[in-house]
């Protein structure tokens, strides 16, 4: 019996609700486990050269997770001394923005002809009320961090349970998929792995450079902070589109703030520009080496939507997600057309112009 198309529609979306209903609920179970799949998939190649070098799979593992400790340490340390110099400064910088403010309201009354003491009052009313509102948040960031701290906990554990029993896990999925899809399902499993690996190399690379593009560009135009900022501009780009809007925000109202002239916020504006052109051009295509490619309006969408479901890690988990539900939909003939509108291959206009031929 033919299952009708509105059938179809009304079971599809059910079944998506429900999925994302289970996504957000078991957001505290499902987020680290996820990390510590992508991060394990990353650093496999690491454990299976060593284990061809005739060391134990579990010595393997730990070699390469300590490894990856002190990479992460090092680049931790540095940002810290950073955001350290920044938090001491913090003051002194609320203090001159608060001047810059005062002087703007009085330039803004004068010119409207508005009494500069009534724009006090608003402001200071305004922020009366989130201040109020930020002391009742208190608790709830408290328990926010707390939940941070445990994921952070428990995705070592993760990584290392999930590189020792891979093989198992490769295995299970074969096996559950049938004998007449096995060959298949070795194929999608090995291209999932190869996809991720790459992405998340590139992506490591691509923002490395970043880090030293953005860096670089602050250091000559005399902004203050210019390494942490040139570090968060680059690991927010990683975030589609929407992170390099809050990148180049951050460092603008430094400049506002520390210089003289409001002109150094244009001139770090121009140099964020050219900056993305030439990742957008140029690291992207020939570094970031991502099999799949996502068209501009999922990726906007898919990371919204993480960050609904997960916040700040749905963000960042959104689109190697997304690249491996399109891997999937790729091989699989029933979600071939899924697999199509996720991508960035547009029709022929041959074929679009057969069909309007054929109505």
């Amino acid at each position: 019996m033919k299952i009708p198309f509105y059938a179809k529609v009304t079971i599809f979306l059910v079944g998506l609700i429900a999925l994302l209903a289970i996504m957000y609920i078991a957001k505290s179970i499902i987020i680290p486990i996820v990390f510590a799949i992508i991060i394990a998939i990353v650093l496999h190649p690491l454990v299976n050269f060593l284990v061809r070098l005739k060391i134990n799979r579990i010595l393997a593992i730990v070699i390469t997770m300590f490894l990856t400790f002190l990479i992460i340490a090092s680049f931790g340390i540095v940002l810290i001394n950073q955001a350290s110099r920044f938090g001491e400064s913090w003051p002194l910088l609320v203090e001159k923005f608060t001047s810059l403010l005062n002087q703007n309201i009085a330039d803004a009354a004068e010119y409207f002809n508005k009494d500069p003491q009534k724009i006090h009052d608003w402001i200071t009313k305004t922020q009366g009320e989130l201040i109020n509102s930020s002391a009742a948040a208190i608790g709830q960031t408290l328990v926010i961090l707390g939940n941070g701290l445990v994921i952070l906990l428990l995705i070592p554990f993760y990584v290392f349970m999930i590189l020792f029993y891979q093989p198992i896990i490769v295995e299970f999925i074969i096996r559950i998929s049938g004998s007449n899809y096995e060959s298949h399902v070795r194929v999608i499993v090995s291209q999932i792995k190869t996809v991720i690996q790459r992405y998340l190399i590139g992506l490591i690379i691509e923002a490395g450079i970043m880090a030293v593009l953005n860096t670089t560009a602050l250091l000559i135009l005399g902004i203050e902070y210019a390494v942490i900022l040139g570090i968060m501009a680059a690991v927010l780009n990683v975030i589609p589109y929407v992170g390099g809007i809050i990148a180049v925000a951050l460092p603008m109202m430094v400049a506002l703030v520390t210089k003289s002239s409001p002109w150094y916020a244009i001139y770090i504006m121009i140099a964020y520009y050219i900056i993305q052109l030439i990742d957008n051009n140029y690291i992207v295509p020939y570094i970031v080496a991502s099999k799949v490619k996502i068209n501009a309006l999922f990726s906007v969408i898919i990371v919204l939507v993480g960050n609904a479901l997960w916040g700040v890690p749905g963000m960042f988990l959104s689109m190697p997600l997304l690249a491996i539900i399109k891997l999937i939909c790729d091989h699989i003939d029933p979600l071939k057309p899924y697999g199509f509108l996720l991508g960035d291959t547009m029709p022929s206009l041959i074929k679009i112009k057969t069909i309007f031929k054929k109505k």
